[in-house]
């Protein structure tokens, strides 16, 4: 077994038995008396590393350049919130529609792929981004169907049998349940998708799929169907981003409002596996970790220990982590693509690669 295999293996130990023995989260209180609340922010974060394998299929395996995964991730939650609210007569559980919002989501990654796949690099790009913001003005202005800016609200909880929530002591915190059921649905999302990819990767479409990234004439001389290739990977990526939308729903209890789904978090998905490196599962999942953790946990943090230190009283707004993380963010980003381009964990390809590179 390869180091990085077991490296992984024992991460993922660790994520799993973490909301039961939350030991940073303790020793955070312990040393600083401020909370850390990784524990909860953990489930927020394995969504999105859900959408980073997303993007990553259809950036970094195909290398289609698209800037509308918010726009999926958007159609899998009100497809959550249609399939499951009080106001339309489906009402199903989360389970239904995690079944069926994938089903919209790749449905419109086809209607959007099939006509403008034809397009290369900046051009599929810019649709893309067209496209996402398209899908974000009429969420606000069907209003009869999404409730506009209200959102759809409140999604049920998950339904779990009672011998499960019997593990569970209710009484001492009324979301424990929700929180626990989030958490290893995402964690065994994650684990299911990573193990599918590796598979998909060895198959012939995962070969197909890189050697269209590498060289699109070339891999069509070998007889690789170009159009289809990047119809499927497009699709494909599109049902897994509205299946993270659909968690992203069910753990918020609402759809959100339409503006949350914006530019922003496509380029927030993006970044993530630009960090963890193009074409890596390992890459994907750690750059989601590493950015949301970041932005979610990490800030909030130091905000309120900067805060603690100059006093309650002050309205210095440099002393508000959040005001400024952006420039360090970004002279990180700078400075990792200037010293470790292929990013914090790259495939073994890339990886290989690189070190069969001149010296």
């Amino acid at each position: 077994m390869q180091k990085s295999t077991k490296l992984a293996l024992a991460a993922f130990a660790v994520l799993a038995v973490y909301p039961l023995v939350p030991v940073l989260d303790l020793a955070v209180v312990a040393l600083t008396g401020e909370a850390l609340r990784l524990d909860r922010q953990l489930v927020n974060i394995a969504i999105f590393a859900i959408l980073a394998l997303a993007l990553n299929l259809q950036v970094g395996y195909a290398g289609l350049l698209q800037l509308g995964i918010a726009a999926f991730f958007a159609i899998g939650a009100y497809t959550t919130g249609i399939l499951t609210v009080a106001k339309y007569p489906f009402q199903l559980e989360l389970w239904g529609a995690l079944a069926l919002a994938p089903v919209a989501a790749g449905a419109a990654g086809l209607a959007l792929g099939a006509p403008t796949l034809r397009l290369r690099g900046d051009y599929l790009a810019i649709v893309t981004l067209g496209f996402a913001e398209v899908v974000r003005v009429l969420l606000i202005n069907l209003e009869g169907i999404t409730d506009g800016p209200r959102g759809l609200n409140p999604i049920p909880e998950p339904w779990l049998p009672e011998a499960v929530r019997g593990l569970v002591d209710v009484s001492a915190d009324a979301q424990r349940v929700r929180f626990l059921a989030m958490y290893y649905l995402g964690l065994g999302s994650i684990a299911a998708l990573y193990t599918g990819f590796r598979i998909l990767e060895r198959s012939k479409l995962g070969r197909a799929m890189v050697a269209l990234r590498e060289d699109e004439l070339a891999s069509a001389c070998m007889g690789v169907n170009p159009t289809r290739t990047k119809l499927v990977a497009f699709a494909l990526g599109a049902a897994l981003a509205g299946y993270a939308g659909a968690l992203y729903a069910c753990n918020l209890t609402t759809t959100a409002e339409p503006n949350t789904y914006d530019f922003n978090y496509s380029i927030m998905v993006l970044c993530c596996i630009i960090i963890g490196g193009l074409g890596s599962l390992r890459g994907a999942i750690l750059g989601a970790g590493v950015l949301l953790g970041f932005d979610n946990v990490v800030s909030p943090l130091l905000t309120k220990l900067l805060q603690r230190l100059a006093g309650s009283d002050s309205t210095n707004v440099l002393l508000s982590f959040s005001n400024w993380r952006w420039m360090l963010f970004g002279a990180a980003l700078v400075l990792m693509m200037r010293f470790r381009p292929a990013g914090l964990w790259p495939s073994e390809r890339t990886a290989a690669e690189l070190e069969e590179g001149p010296k």
